[in-house]
């Protein structure tokens, strides 16, 4: 079985954000952490080499593969900040209504900048996808 990418690191988040290139994805990190942090009450960390992520669960799926993974998070990548808050549940997909402007890919959304999106339809995802997964796997407490 492959071994997952995303796991903790100890690595610093502060570090992270001030060595990105440009400066607009540096001031929508920061928005970032502050929005998710508000919504989970739990701090930013680094999982793998580029996910800011917030909180801790457990999954394990029906074909045995399982981990750990941040319940909230985001990735400033090059082309687009990668945003992890959404279950990608059907249930779930008229949240997407009223987001702004943004694309899809399996299991996250992809904007070019924060200003591209309705910050509460934001909240109002990570609300659902906090209770989605609190509700559905084993929540990790440190």
């Amino acid at each position: 079985m492959a071994k997952n990418k995303t796991v903790y690191t100890n690595e610093n988040v502060i570090d992270f954000i001030e060595n990105i290139d440009n400066e607009q994805k540096r001031k929508d990190s920061y928005a970032l952490i502050k929005l998710m942090e508000t919504a989970l009450g739990e701090r930013a960390k680094m999982w793998g080499p580029s996910i800011i992520g917030f909180g801790n669960y457990h999954y394990k799926y029906k074909s045995g593969h399982g981990g750990n993974a941040p319940i909230l998070g985001f990735s400033p990548r090059k082309a687009a900040i990668s945003l992890y808050v959404f279950t990608g549940l059907d249930e779930h997909q008229p949240l997407l209504e009223g987001l702004g402007k943004f694309t899809m890919g399996k299991a996250c959304i992809y904007i070019k900048k924060l200003d591209d999106i309705n910050i509460n339809v934001l909240n109002e995802l990570m609300d659902q996808s906090i209770q989605y997964i609190s509700s559905t796997y084993t929540r990790i407490t440190e």
